[in-house]
């Protein structure tokens, strides 16, 4: 048999039928849902008399319309957002599908929700109509996002008709300078190869310094590929992926784990296995990023400057970024180290997670919010909040000014009341700059927690490895 790569391997194990060069019918695993990608497909399977065959298989998060302010007799107020909810929860109960509802205690945002509950294992193929299912390639599952049409073949038959992509390798060797994470370096990445730079492909992380991440950076790594526009990212899953697995999989019976383990140290991609592209990085050369356009592509180091247009090789490239810089009212030669902020958003399925606000806590501990800057932290899960708390994290950012918010998507996509005013300039830890994405005529700035947190309490952006202290 000729080598495969790791994304072929899981292609193979989940292909129902070969449709053509093309395309296979492709077996999912799990599908999550939402509750504004969702209502269509429902009706859709109301309108031609069809049911769920394997509703365990599919499951509900409302994450992306639901407010995350204080608390209040009903979570979500406005009639919209609430119809939204409650016609998922409606089509859930009607096919028998898990839900995570709104007052759900582990609520959240379903990238953050489904792995801590171990429904996310190596091998697995996941879908849910929302691009940063990426995110669990992380535990060597391939993840992707799916269209509405999509969500009801799936919901109907558990299987999807997939276009194959291509094979990218990503090489980062090296280590991660102290007081850079996970989130500089794919942002890195993204400014070197482009929005479009992996577009058509899935992304194959490898190298020494993929190795030495956490499960959790791992899970912002393959998030973001989606914004190089990978259409999915794997990491052969070690013995770190592994042991997060099993510590979570409470449906893994004891006498299946050898055999569950016998499966996953096979997910890998073969010696001589053949990648369309590679790409190779070293991770010393990785320091604290931030945006400073519309595109997470138009990003520089914090100890750059903003680039002038006419730097850019290619026409389209001077345009983007001439247009980039009159909405975020920016001129090229600016700094970025010291560039006032208004607000300060920490939280996403990008940099949700406990490490990513035990990453904030350092920054933070001693410090208070500047004055005139507002710093909202919104955990990722009802598991991570609880978490953030018994830790003594929330109260050390209340304490010190933030605002400690319930889970959901919050400000990541202003879906939901948590929206920013038109000028306001924001660092944030979201996946996502573009014009208007967190409030019409907002100006956002993609950075690492630490970077956000040092943002807040200075009042600026400003490089979070001179502020860093220790536990």
């Amino acid at each position: 048999m000729a080598a495969r790569t790791l994304y072929r391997k899981l292609v193979e194990s989940h292909t129902v039928s070969v449709l053509d060069e093309q395309h296979v019918l492709l077996f999912c695993d799990l599908h999550l849902m939402n509750e504004y990608t969702s209502p269509q497909a429902f009706a859709g399977l109301a309108e031609r008399g069809l049911g769920v065959p394997l509703p365990a298989q599919n499951v509900a998060v409302v994450s992306h319309i639901i407010p995350t302010h204080a608390e209040t007799p009903r979570r979500i107020a406005d009639p919209a957002s609430a119809l939204q909810a409650s016609n998922l929860k409606r089509n859930c109960v009607a096919h028998g599908i898990p839900l995570y509802d709104t007052n759900d205690a582990m609520q959240g945002i379903e990238h953050v929700v489904a792995p801590e509950h171990g429904m996310i294992l190596p091998g697995m193929v996941v879908i849910c109509g929302d691009s940063h299912t990426t995110t669990y390639g992380a535990l060597g599952a391939l993840g992707f996002g799916i269209g509405t049409s999509e969500v009801e073949h799936v919901l109907a038959t558990q299987t999807l008709v997939y276009r194959l992509a291509q094979d990218m390798q990503i090489r980062v060797d090296g280590m991660l300078p102290v007081g850079t994470t996970a989130k500089d370096l794919i942002l890195m990445i993204i400014g070197s190869i482009g929005a479009q730079g992996a577009r058509g492909y899935v992304v194959e992380f490898c190298g020494s310094a993929i190795e030495a991440l956490s499960i959790e950076a791992r899970f912002t790594l393959c998030n973001m590929a989606v914004e190089a526009g990978a259409r999915g990212a794997l990491i052969a899953p070690d013995d770190k992926a592994v042991a997060y697995a099993l510590a979570r999989a409470v449906t893994l019976r004891p006498e299946h784990h050898d055999e569950a383990l016998r499966q996953w140290r096979q997910l890998r991609s073969d010696e001589g296995a053949a990648f369309d592209v590679r790409h190779q990085f070293n991770a010393g050369d990785v320091e604290p990023y931030v945006t400073w356009g519309t595109s997470p592509d138009q990003v520089a180091p914090i100890s750059g400057i903003v680039p002038s247009p006419a730097s850019f090789a290619t026409a389209a490239g001077r345009e983007g970024a001439t247009r980039a810089l009159s909405y975020t009212a920016l001129a090229p030669g600016q700094p970025l180290s010291g560039l006032p902020v208004q607000h300060v958003f920490i939280g996403s399925c990008t940099n949700g997670r406990i490490e990513d606000l035990r990453d904030v806590a350092r920054i933070v501990r001693g410090r208070h919010v500047a004055e005139g800057v507002r710093a909202m932290v919104v955990p990722g899960s009802g598991a991570v909040k609880a978490q953030a708390e018994a830790e003594g994290i929330a109260k050390l950012l209340m304490d010190a000014g933030f605002e400690w918010r319930k889970p959901g998507c919050s400000m990541c996509l202003a879906m939901n009341d948590d929206v920013l005013a038109a000028g306001t300039r924001c660092a944030s830890t979201t996946n996502r700059n573009f014009e208007g994405r967190q409030g019409r005529g907002a100006i956002t700035h993609l950075m690492s927690p630490a970077m956000a947190a040092a943002a807040a309490v200075t009042g600026a952006i400003f490089d979070a490895r001179q502020l860093e202290t220790q536990p």
